[in-house]
């Protein structure tokens, strides 16, 4: 009798042993390629007035996000690059530029999570930090920035693990611009984020 609850009950962790390992890990990690394209709204610039006469490049970057599955319908995600650098125009003319660091915190629903098509939306907070301002004129820039971000894509599945993504996210960005501590203007940056990437999931 000993024998068979033995035999039971090894056999019920093997079974247990199998299904965890056909679990999927709540982990993702993406790599995706980013094109920001900034909305360029700025103040009119103190003395003038003309708005919109300060504006931001836009630029193609590396970006790095990591999610965690909570159920199979919603998900975190962390977004991270490293400091971008920026140049700035004033009527056109470059006058200097600056590095922003844009980590940004969402919260998807996965629509269709078992489907090879999964459309997903989400929401969360940004926060960019702004260093390295070498502006003409003693102009200077506010160094940090709070906002919101809203998102949307789709995952394509290759297999179990791997996933292609399509991305767009719209990015709150902005900062007072100063001369000798007093503000002149306010830039928006607030970028649209166009990305494509690989997922992992582990």
């Amino acid at each position: 009798m000993k024998k068979i609850a033995l035999a039971l009950s090894l056999a019920a962790l093997c079974v247990a042993a199998n299904q965890a390992a056909a679990q999927q890990s709540p982990w993702q990690v993406r790599a995706r390629v980013v094109n920001i394209n900034t909305a360029n709204g700025s103040d009119p610039v103190a003395g003038t007035g003309a708005a919109d006469r300060i504006t931001v490049s836009d630029k193609t970057i590396p970006e790095i996000d990591i999610s965690y599955y909570f159920t199979p319908n919603v998900s975190a995600e962390l977004i991270l690059t490293y400091p971008q650098k920026h140049d700035v125009m004033l009527d056109g003319a470059k006058i200097g530029t600056f590095k922003h660091l844009p980590p940004t915190l969402t919260a998807k629903y996965h629509f269709t999570p078992d489907a090879k098509f999964s459309p997903y939306l989400g929401a969360g907070l940004n926060y960019t930090r702004i260093s390295n301002v070498e502006l003409a004129n003693n102009i200077d820039l506010s160094r940090n920035s709070f906002g919101f971000a809203v998102q949307a894509g789709i995952d394509y599945k290759l297999d179990k693990n791997w996933s292609l993504n399509l991305d767009i996210k719209k990015v709150q960005i902005r900062s007072d611009v100063t001369v000798a501590g007093a503000k002149i203007s306010a830039v928006q940056v607030d970028p649209w984020l166009f990305g494509v990437g690989v997922g992992y999931r582990f």
